[in-house]
């Protein structure tokens, strides 16, 4: 059974740490479309198409859901779509090997950060044995965050200004701004239990009950992307969805295609992360959060140097990278030990 957790915790690690692959890929298409497409299988089809097969009643199972409920989670997850569109566009300035360890690192800080603040439990943090593993392991992550940082700007002097779109001082902001606004996934979640609880009551398994919430989770954060998306493309006057829709039928297909593989992809580090934590006994729960970071950043970095992303700058830089991957991976461990205490 754990070796089964750990398993489906690696597949969508994996899915996580390569889903912008595929969309790198993507010719003749503004970023803000190729963003659009990959989300409308992310964020919309995917979440409701496994819902309609869970779910013997799909409409009457939603329509009888609070209102307000229905709203807080849709709000939280709004929330991490802001995070979600500040990630894409990290990956797009940084790269992956880059983007991936920082904003994770980012994000690895603020998420454990936020629910003990927002608990009140605050002191725990530097009072308990656990709290001090966990603040440990965020001083360790802030550490691997800089030595990365310092790695892309190694890479931005050796490569040269007139490299195109990579930006380190915009993808770090961006990669702030992911890892506090990503929270809200967490929150999500943590607000959709009841709709979870009441997908079980009607036999739904207990593998897939968390599925059904994020319909409204992940639709709350697509409300977010698309907006941020189709406004760019109606008032940028660089760039235009017809012009992207104009090109021949077979970049279409091609286009779409890799778009889709990208959000597809997305969506399962999610679907196969709640499996791998339906795998992993109660008492091991803090294994789910240090497989999940420690997989995601170091395929991360994997990947990005297989598609050639620091291709001639210098063996210098590249050990540096892989230096504050995996101080970040160890930080990821502390604070899975943190939460284990």
């Amino acid at each position: 059974m754990i070796l089964a957790g750990i398993g489906w915790h690696t597949l969508g690690a994996s899915c996580a740490a390569s889903f912008y692959a595929p969309i790198e890929k993507v010719k003749k298409w503004s970023w803000e479309t190729t963003w659009a497409i990959a989300g409308l299988f992310s964020w919309i089809l995917f979440p409701i198409g496994v819902s309609l097969l869970l779910l013997p009643h799909f409409g009457a199972f939603y329509a009888s859901l609070n209102p307000g409920l229905v709203l807080t989670v849709a709000a939280f997850g709004a929330m991490w779509g802001v995070g979600n569109v500040s990630y894409g566009l990290t990956m797009r300035y940084l790269g992956m090997s880059l983007g991936i360890g920082v904003a994770i690192g980012v994000t690895l800080v603020v998420g454990t950060l936020v629910p003990p603040l927002v608990h009140g439990q605050a002191a725990a943090l530097f009072t308990t044995r656990s709290g001090l593993l966990t603040m440990a392991g965020i001083l360790v992550a802030l550490i691997g965050i800089a030595i990365t940082s310092y790695a892309g700007h190694q890479k931005e002097k050796q490569m040269g200004v007139g490299v195109q779109e990579f930006n380190v001082r915009l993808g770090l902001l961006l990669a702030i701004l992911c890892g506090i606004f990503s929270s809200g996934m967490s929150f999500a979640i943590d607000a959709a239990t009841p709709i979870a609880n009441k997908a079980l009551h009607l036999g739904v398994k207990p593998l897939y009950a968390a599925l059904p919430t994020y319909v409204i989770i992940m639709g709350g954060g697509a409300l977010v992307n698309f907006a941020y998306c189709f406004i760019r493309l109606g008032f940028k006057k660089e760039i235009s969805l017809r012009r992207d829709l104009s090109q021949p039928r077979g970049t279409l297909w091609k286009n779409g295609s890799l778009a889709a593989a990208g959000g597809i992809m997305w969506y399962f580090q999610f679907f196969f992360y709640a499996w791998g934590a339906a795998n992993i006994p109660h008492r091991l729960d803090y294994v789910n959060w240090m497989l999940h970071m420690s997989i995601y950043v170091l395929c991360g970095g994997l990947v990005g140097l297989a598609l050639g992303e620091w291709k001639g700058v210098g063996s210098r830089p590249v050990r540096l990278l892989w230096a504050g991957i995996l101080v970040i991976v160890v930080a990821a461990n502390l604070v899975g030990l943190g939460m284990a205490t």
